[in-house]
């Protein structure tokens, strides 16, 4: 029964997230564009309210242009459909294809910005061409840039080179589409996606684990997991007499303002207009117990790498640093018995212990808990001392058997999950420390692993695993000659080199050895 509820709860989740498709100038969305539709748009124009849907003409403001295209469109009965189903993109069933398109100067103005700094988080210029089952989308002036940690390399040659046509030494690198970089319009967007994030399987011999990990947070209720997709990327650069094959790449979903307001809705964040910050090991561990830490930013798009970063509202930092440091000194200073009736308060906590059981099941031992890193937190409203807050999670491709010695971890598969990481690390030891909450947190383990849920169990996993690769395995060979065929274990620095996905053995297959280490666990 409780595991038909879950399913229950997951398919509403689901439902919830799809954006509706509708007409343009439908701006109270009942499927019709008529005077009610000209009343909304007069109020928002004169009131200057934010609202997108008002915002008809997709130029960032909501005045008289936009209320006379809705007059315009009541008047003709022209009916303009807007197609804003964002899980479209998200399909699995499906192989997008993703053509990007430079000219020769950009190109290589992305290669001197590499070489200046090999951090660069600036943009050039591309065109872009997105297909996918049967659709195609014509993007022009979109944002392109280099994107990753310690897997930020440079996409040709060697330093101080420039574009060699025809003799390309072509490197795979992750890229940062944004499509509303230059125009910020609704007609530079892909089913209402304005990013994306294009990743190379750089720690991933099998081509598998993140999407892995996303596609199980979602399927086990943790809607704050970004959704993710294979593609097929194409690069050419002007003047080439070819396009260069890229290969297949993970796209996933970016976590920003989009992001935010594709959960806007009740059973979800009901906000999109708070804070976010992006936290990460940088100049210190963001632990979240250190609430003096000089390392709070805003995003102002510069190379800098921060411990903690205010994605939004970053006109108003002072006052989202302040929210943010009340939070992590009411972590630290509550009493047993205040801290759980704040907890509860504040935050989703049953969310939070899925969140933290699928972290600990698919061996992401560099997240909060064990490595202080690679977690955003999204604060609901802007209030300094009222507001609710989210753990939202990112960056899964060193787990499920790619270990390393890091925090209190020497093995991710095998390691005791109720000491999966630091004590100091407050939000979570905090919370398991009050039993119920320990108890809910031992539950969803067993029901990750358990054969009847078909999440973590063996026999569900593989036939998963298998499935995507059958479905990829003939586009996986490239033009960059790098990473051309898929490979049955972990990234090949991990300390735990014998473990395997599909290998049927109960000492080194992944998915057993976890299996049996939280069944085993002193709970």
């Amino acid at each position: 029964m409780r595991y038909l509820l879950t399913l229950i709860a997951m398919l509403a989740i689901t439902t919830a997230v799809q954006a509706k498709v509708y007409y343009r100038g439908d701006v109270n969305r009942d499927n019709s564009v008529d005077i009610t539709d000209v009343n909304k748009a007069v109020n928002a124009a004169l009131n200057s309210l934010d609202d997108d849907d008002a915002d008809v003409n997709g130029d960032g403001v909501v005045d008289i242009v936009d209320v006379n295209t809705v007059v315009n469109y009541v008047l003709s009965g022209h009916m303009e459909l807007v197609r804003t189903n964002v899980d479209w993109v998200w399909n699995m069933d499906e192989l997008p294809e993703i053509r990007l398109n430079v000219s020769l100067d950009e190109w290589n103005r992305l290669l001197r910005l590499y070489d200046s700094n090999n951090r660069t988080k600036q943009y050039i210029v591309a065109d872009m061409n997105f297909n996918m089952a049967g659709e195609n989308f014509a993007v022009d002036e979109v944002g392109l840039r280099l994107k990753g940690n310690t897997s930020r390399r440079r996409p040709e040659g060697w330093q101080g080179q420039e574009h060699q046509a025809g003799n390309t030494d072509w490197h795979h690198v992750h890229f940062g589409i944004n499509m509303h970089k230059w125009v910020d319009d609704k007609d530079h967007d892909v089913h209402g996606v304005h990013k994306l994030h294009l990743k190379w399987f750089k720690d991933d011999p099998a081509y598998v684990r993140e999407l892995f990990c996303y596609n199980l947070f979602r399927d086990y209720g943790v809607w704050t997991a970004s959704r993710s997709n294979y593609c097929r990327l194409w690069l050419h650069v002007e003047g080439d007499s070819k396009e260069a094959y890229m290969g297949v790449y993970e796209m996933i979903e970016p976590v920003d303002k989009n992001y935010l307001k594709q959960r806007d809705g009740a059973d979800m964040f009901g906000s999109k207009d708070g804070n976010l910050w992006k936290c990460k090991y940088a100049w210190a561990p963001a632990s979240l117990t250190d609430p003096y830490n000089r390392d709070y930013y805003a995003d102002d798009d510069s190379d800098d790498s921060h411990t903690y970063t205010l994605q939004t509202n970053i006109e108003n930092f002072e006052n989202a640093k302040a929210q943010f440091i009340d939070f992590q000194l009411k972590l630290a200073s509550k009493s047993d018995a205040s801290f759980k009736t704040w907890i509860a308060q504040v935050c989703d906590v049953d969310l939070f212990l899925r969140t933290l059981a699928v972290n600990v099941a698919v061996g992401m031992w560099d997240d909060y808990w064990n490595n202080s890193n690679n977690y955003y937190l999204y604060f609901t409203t802007e209030d300094v001392t009222d507001y609710k807050v989210y753990m939202i999670p990112y960056d899964y491709d060193n787990t499920l058997g790619t270990s390393s010695d890091c925090g209190v971890q020497h093995d991710s598969g095998r390691q005791d999950p109720l000491k999966w990481g630091h004590d100091g690390n407050l939000l979570a030891s905090r919370i398991l420390n009050i039993p119920e909450y320990k108890a809910k947190y031992v539950q969803y383990l067993k029901e990750l692993v358990d054969e009847s849920s078909g999440m973590m169990h063996y026999n569900s996993a593989t036939s998963r695993i298998r499935a995507w690769q059958e479905k990829i395995a003939p586009y996986v060979s490239n033009d960059t000659g790098e990473d051309m065929i898929i490979e049955d274990r972990p990234a090949s620095w991990g300390n735990h080199g014998e473990y395997r996905l599909l290998e049927d053995s109960r000492d080194n297959n992944f998915f057993r050895v976890k299996a049996a280490a939280i069944k085993n666990a002193a709970f």
